[in-house]
């Protein structure tokens, strides 16, 4: 089979993740910002989940299908290429590394029954890469004769007389099953991303007719509104620019120009989110942001969580890594003879060390 040309992954995240401690199941659970969110229900088992999904794609009919455990947040484009190119090459394929320690066959009563021959072991991880129509007949089989016990696809495989080939796997693909998983892979994170930045942003717009105004994606009842060719959201602009500029990547007007037709009436949760984009397609992830406004009114402080929760909404970031913070100009300036609003904003992201010069 030549490389395929139509390729679909199923993402197992239905379990219960009990041995992660408390809380929400790992599957739902943050490590450093990075989360996946399952597209659809799953069943009572892993099993039962990957066959949900395979009867869920049958329609699209892909050629290649792969498996993957949400539980490994940090599988990188070139295991994935690896197990796209191992299927369109073989049928069947998993990752897999080699065994570095010793391995004991213990038997009921606690006592080492025999000692496997370490060179032959193998540990194996996901993506799990298939023939669509080899992997759904396979699981089709097992339902049809009630065998829900396989704790991969791989095993599945394996029962259905499907030949199982291996391809190198990678050991930053860990699993995350124990509170512990989740604190040692924080920690290496926090190494990989040890090229800290911080950037500043500011934003005015005065007002204008209107009867409100849009302030950090919400909307805010007020005597006037904005002029401004976008909607105006003086505290999302101001965050857009601190990000571009920790990034050192120009600002707002360069990559949204006011003369631009497309923005007339924008919402600036489009120019936030594209900010993110740009910190997540250098492998960064952002620290905090922070965000002063400076106005007589509207008063901010009844909707600050509000905003905050708006703010780290777009981001995807956790709201105690977003903060909203107002004042006045004791009635000096524009800002005090209420002629408009003014907006400060600072961010924090960090980016791999290995980063470099993305704009060529």
């Amino acid at each position: 089979m030549a490389k395929p040309e139509r390729t679909a992954a199923i993402l197992v995240a239905a379990g219960r993740g009990l041995r992660a401690g408390a809380g929400e199941p790992k599957q739902y659970r943050s490590a450093s910002g990075l989360r996946h969110e399952p597209p659809a229900q799953g069943g009572a088992t892993r099993q039962a989940s990957v066959h949900a999904g395979l009867e869920a794609l049958a329609a699209q009919k892909p050629e290649v299908v792969l498996i993957h455990d949400a539980a490994r947040p940090f599988v990188s484009a070139a295991l994935i290429s690896r197990a796209i190119e191992a299927a369109g090459r073989t049928g069947a394929a998993i990752p897999a590394i080699a065994v570095t320690d010793t391995i004991k066959l213990i038997g009921a009563n606690g006592d080492v029954e025999a000692t496997p021959e370490r060179a032959r072991l193998r540990i194996a991880q996901t993506p799990q890469a298939f023939r669509f129509g080899a992997i759904l007949e396979a699981h089709r089989r097992a339902a049809r004769e009630a065998r829900g016990d396989f704790t991969d696809d791989a095993a599945l495989a394996e029962w259905a007389g499907l030949t199982v080939a291996t391809f190198e796997g990678d050991v930053a693909n860990m699993k995350l099953t124990t509170p512990e998983d989740f604190v040692r892979e924080e920690a290496r994170l926090g190494a990989m991303l040890g090229d800290i930045r911080t950037g500043t942003g500011y934003d005015v717009h005065a007002f204008g007719e209107g009867d409100h105004v849009m302030i950090c994606g919400v909307r805010v009842p007020h005597t006037r509104g904005f002029l401004a060719h976008s909607d105006g959201d003086v505290g999302l602009h101001a965050l857009v620019d601190a990000i571009l500029g920790a990034l050192a990547d120009g600002d707002i007007g360069s990559h949204f120009p006011p003369t631009d037709p497309r923005w007339e009436g924008a919402s600036s949760d489009r120019f936030l989110k594209y900010a993110v984009d740009r910190v997540s397609a250098r492998g960064g992830r952002i620290a905090n942001l922070e965000v002063t406004l400076i106005c007589e009114r509207p008063k901010i402080g009844p909707l600050r969580d509000t905003m905050r929760a708006r703010i780290a909404g777009i981001t995807g970031l956790d709201v105690s890594r977003v903060a909203v913070k107002a004042t006045t100009s004791e009635g000096l300036g524009f800002t005090g003879r209420e002629e408009g609003i003014a907006a400060t904003a600072g961010a924090t992201i960090r980016l791999p060390w290995q980063d470099k010069d993305w704009s060529a």
